[in-house]
Order: structure tokens, then C-alpha cells, then sequence
């Protein structure tokens, strides 16, 4: 028994392998090319551990995915494997269009290949589980219901347009093919791991350095955030009793503004790592918002509550002090992803909103 993990070395898919095998003796080929995000150091745990069998290469190599799906006969696809970062995707959409939408399809054809060819038992337990995001259903109001299974997909993003086209070819596969999938759109994730462009490490490692901590627009839009530990329970938990070509959300339950969240971690660093004088909050620094911002993201997980008995364990105040504390006691980790590449990303990112 082996499960094949794509985008296995980011942020997401880094946790959940190491969820995954904290708990399991199952083994775990881990596919992922190793982009910018990508990073060997958050699987520095599993040196050595003969049931992690990394692999540096691209879900839209054919030859390579097929030869690992041939040699290894996973049970199961779970798929993390995408360009995620939205600023990213209006600086440069053609990576986002390669990676998300013809490099999942390049998969989907390996995967539907394999499968086909599998003997009766071996098709009846495959799965393929694609991770999708809760930026397809689009941007809500201040008083929309949140975003159920449901709800029609209105990308805003370049990013959030790439994932839904991934979403519509995981469903068609199914419908058409027959390919067992099953698809997971979640909420904003934050915890260990997390390459420091995205808001909550980025604000914690500009307040460190004494920068500014650069606040779209008027900072007040609301995210549903969700523990990054409870989003790989999520996915275990579909894995091993979802429905076939069903949909799952999965939220955190904790819809809060930006401006809310980066209060947050200053009032938590000012208690742990207090500065000489004055507090983490006297660096925010409103910037100009990005375009085509949505305001708020808001996740109804009561399916994946009723159907598959998950709910989350952390609330926000437990996991984004766990947050805070993972940062503060990895800091070599930090300085090793923040290269000059991504001093200049962020510069050309943030430098002339101000």
C-alpha cells in the first residue's frame, strides 16, 4: 500500500506528508519540483525514513509520472501540486495557466491511464483527491451565506480562474471516464512551513526584521481561516470515506479581516518578543490594494461535518499561537527560504503600492 503526494514539499503538501506518516506506516512517493515554494527543508524530519521516496519532478512529465505510477501501484493520487499565490498570478498568469490547468490535465491523463489498466480490486479502491481552494466561488458581501458546494465558480484571479478550470477537468474526468475523484476547496490556510509571501508569515517576519507590515487597501477583508493541521485531517478523512465525484469545503469556521489578523500577531510578538520601544503595530503601513481584490471568503464545511464527522480541532487563538511560536523557534528555516529572489519579488510586489 503507497499513496503518490504531488506538491509534496510546499506548504500544504509538506504537513500533510509528515501528518500523514506521524501516523501512518503507509509509504508516501512524494512528487514535486521543487519551484520556488517547494523547499526539502520542511521534509528535514524524514531524512533517512525509508517510507518517504521524494521524486524532483513536474505532474506534466508524462514519461516520469507514468513511470512512477507503473513502479510504484499507489492506492491513491493527492494531488497539492499548483501555483497558489494570487499577487504571483497577476504579476506573471503564464505559470499559473501551465502548472494548474495543463499541468493537471498532462496528470489526469497518466492517472486515468493507470487506472485503467488496474485489476478489478486495485480500481475499486483507487482514488484520485484534488485540492482546490474557496477562491473559485468568487468574492462574497458582508451579508452573503458562505460558500457552499454549490455555489456557481466566479474566478476573480488569474490564480482562482486556474484552479477552477483544475476543478472542471478533475469533474470531467469522473463523469466522463469514470476516474474515482474526489475534489477539496478550502479556506485560507496558515501554519509551519508557510513560505513567507503569503499575509500571516510575511507580517511575522517583517515585524522580526523591522519592516513594514504593508496592509492592502483598508484592511478590512475577511478571510475564513483554517489551521493548516486540521486541512490535512480534512483530507485524510476524505481519502479514506469520501463520496466519488462528490465536493467537500473546508473552513476553519473563523472569518476575520486582514487588519484583525496582522493586530493579532503584533499583540502576540509584542508578549513573546517584545521590542525596545513601542509595539509590532507601529510598523503597519497601508499600501495600495491589488487589483481585482475580493473582500471577503467565507466556508460552510457543514457537509464535510454531517457526511465524514470532520470538524476542526484548533480555534484561531490556539493555532495561530502555535503559528507565531513555530516561527519564532525556526528562524534558520525562515532565513534559508527568504533569498534575494524574494526580496525582489516583494519589493516589485509591495515597494510601489506604498
Amino acid at each position: 500500500m503507497t499513496i503518490l503526494v504531488t506538491g509534496g514539499a510546499g506548504f500544504i503538501g509538506a504537513n500533510f506528508v509528515l501528518d500523514w506518516l506521524a501516523q501512518s506506516d503507509e509509504p508516501v512517493v512524494n512528487l514535486d519540483k521543487l519551484t520556488y515554494a517547494g523547499n526539502l527543508e520542511n521534509l528535514k524530519a524524514l531524512q533517512g525514513d525509508a517510507r518517504h521516496f521524494f521524486v524532483r519532478g513536474d505532474i506534466g512529465d508524462r514519461e516520469l509520472v507514468a513511470a512512477l505510477l507503473a513502479q510504484h501501484r499507489p492506492r491513491a493520487v493527492i494531488s497539492f501540486a499548483a501555483e497558489s499565490h494570487v499577487d504571483r498570478s497577476i504579476h506573471g498568469p503564464g505559470e499559473f495557466i501551465q502548472t494548474n490547468i495543463v499541468g493537471t490535465f498532462h496528470l489526469l491523463e497518466c492517472v486515468c491511464a493507470h487506472y485503467a489498466a488496474l485489476a478489478d480490486a486495485e480500481r475499486q479502491a483507487f482514488r484520485f483527491l484534488h485540492v482546490s481552494t474557496d477562491e473559485v466561488y468568487g468574492s462574497l458581501a458582508a451579508n452573503d451565506p458562505p460558500f457552499t458546494e454549490s455555489n456557481p465558480y466566479q474566478p476573480n484571479s488569474p490564480y482562482s480562474a486556474s484552479k477552477a478550470a483544475s476543478d472542471h477537468l478533475v469533474r470531467a474526468y469522473h463523469h466522463t471516464y469514470g476516474l474515482p475523484v474526489l475534489t477539496t476547496n478550502c479556506s485560507n490556510n496558515y501554519g509551519p512551513y508557510q513560505f513567507p509571501e503569503k499575509l500571516i508569515p510575511l507580517m511575522i517576519h517583517n515585524a522580526l526584521a523591522g519592516k513594514p507590515l504593508p496592509i492592502y487597501g483598508d484592511g478590512q477583508q475577511i478571510r475564513d481561516w483554517l489551521y493548516v493541521g486540521d486541512h490535512c485531517a480534512a483530507i485524510r478523512r476524505v481519502l479514506k470515506a469520501g463520496k466519488l465525484g462528490e465536493v467537500y469545503n473546508i473552513g476553519g469556521w473563523n472569518e476575520m479581516p486582514n487588519l484583525t489578523i496582522v493586530h493579532t500577531l503584533c499583540d502576540l510578538l509584542d508578549a513573546a518578543r517584545p521590542k525596545a520601544a513601542g509595539s509590532y503595530r507601529d510598523q503597519i503601513a497601508y499600501v495600495t490594494d491589488r487589483p481585482g481584490h475580493d473582500r471577503r471568503y467565507a466556508i460552510d464545511a457543514r457537509k464535510i461535518a454531517r457526511e465524514l464527522g470532520w470538524r476542526p480541532a484548533e480555534t484561531f487563538a490556539t493555532g495561530i499561537k502555535k503559528t507565531v511560536q513555530w516561527y519564532l523557534e525556526n528562524a534558520g528555516w525562515v532565513a534559508d527560504v527568504t533569498s534575494g529572489a524574494y526580496r525582489q519579488w516583494t519589493e516589485q510586489n509591495y515597494g510601489k503600492r506604498a
